[in-house]
């Protein structure tokens, strides 16, 4: 099994609550991942037939058969009479690290979790494998486009399957399974447009109103269908840096995805070639730094720090990591070359917050790194190191 950087604070947090939660999309690795770490626990998969009717009938005994082994219960969103026996339990356990309660739905089980369990259990997200957490013969052997155009998803590294049949089959399971459980959509090739034109905007700032148009549905709608994308961690939205450096800053978030394999097969990119010259590449790299640092505080099960910052004017900072001591600005140029207009937004943005600016980073498509007095120039290599965000800290 490939190592995950989630599993250290996985151990960590198990010893301090009853009961853990591991939540993510589909296929990142939940189950894997707790069957590791827990091998001696039970498990139970709600999405079995039998396992399910044993549970809806009987929960209460289902799981007190399990108190004293502890039990992995997956999909445990599918059965919500399970939470309100489960608190009984967790009210007089006297072990920590008894249920472990994974789940793909995050909007139903974290309902579930607020509504009957809160403050009993741990919750940790587990999403794609970070580039860091790959093999080494991944991670030299692969070039930039081909891991904009495969993806993290485990499936992709651990079976031998290839990205332009996976993410198809993929978006199709979500769409049909997924969608219509949490949501009641009725067109779902209305709601898979939708995502297309998603695709379409990742890196971009977030016009609900247009996207809506686009996609011949009402804003409420849109609103509806981008919190399902949300939930089921499809999608992410960057928050813009509201400080007044400057009056004229964006206030409306960045639609990201986390994955970029997802967005290259919505957008119909069969090849590592067509990467070479399509005009959307520049925003996918930047799709593939950001969602990078959003993964590794997930991860880290801290919270997120991350910003964006923009001026109507056109000066902007890709990414913009906010600590107690001060801002950290990142710039993401997807050019293998050098080039000193790459520091443009850097140094405006240095002069502006120069008081509360630490050192810069410009992290690029090219192959060599170094350090300069007012910046640090990465390489996208350095992001299969965990310590280069670490050294963002």
């Amino acid at each position: 099994m490939i190592h995950r950087f989630l599993e250290k604070k996985l151990i960590k947090i198990a010893k301090s609550f009853p009961a853990i939660s591991i939540t993510g999309p589909r296929q990142s690795g939940k189950t894997t991942l707790a069957k590791k770490t827990f091998p001696k626990h039970a498990y139970v998969n709600l999405e079995n037939l039998d396992d399910r009717y044993r549970a809806e009938e009987d929960p209460r005994g289902f799981l007190k058969q399990h108190v004293d082994q502890g039990v992995i219960i997956d999909e445990v969103q599918k059965v919500p009479a399970l939470f309100n026996y489960l608190q009984e339990i967790l009210d007089t356990a006297d072990q920590p690290g008894k249920f472990i309660l994974t789940g793909s739905q995050n909007f139903l089980l974290m309902d579930s979790i607020t509504q009957s369990l809160a403050g009993r259990v741990g919750l940790l997200n587990l999403l794609p494998f970070g580039f860091h957490e790959l093999p080494n013969k991944y991670q030299n052997g692969f070039s930039i486009n081909e891991i904009l155009l495969n993806g993290l998803y485990p499936a992709i590294y651990d079976r031998p399957i290839e990205a332009s049949d996976f993410y198809p089959s993929y978006l199709q399971t979500y769409i049909e399974r997924d969608v219509r459980t949490i949501l009641n959509v009725n067109n779902l090739a209305r709601f898979r447009r939708f995502v297309q034109l998603c695709a379409g905007r990742t890196g971009q700032i977030l016009n609900l109103s247009n996207l809506a148009n686009d996609a011949s549905i009402d804003h409420k709608t849109a609103r509806a269908w981008m919190s399902i994308l949300e939930a089921s961690f499809v999608v992410f939205l960057l928050s813009p840096y509201h400080k007044n450096f400057s009056k004229r800053i964006s206030k409306s978030p960045k639609l990201y995805f986390f994955d970029t394999g997802i967005v290259s097969s919505l957008l119909g990119i069969q090849s590592s070639d067509q990467l070479v010259s399509h005009p959307l590449r520049g925003i996918l790299f930047e799709t593939f730094v950001v969602s990078e640092y959003v993964k590794f505080r997930f991860h880290s099960a801290r919270p997120q720090n991350a910003f964006f910052w923009s001026e109507h004017s056109g000066n902007e900072i890709d990414l913009l990591l906010e600590h107690n001591d001060g801002l950290v600005p990142i710039e993401i140029k997807s050019g293998e070359t050098m080039s000193r207009s790459f520091l443009k937004g850097l140094n405006y943005f240095q002069k502006l917050a120069s008081k509360e600016c630490k050192h810069s980073y410009l992290i690029y498509g090219g192959s060599k790194s170094y350090v300069h007095k007012n910046y640090s120039l990465l390489s996208w290599e350095r992001l299969s190191d965990s310590t280069t965000f670490l050294d963002l800290e």
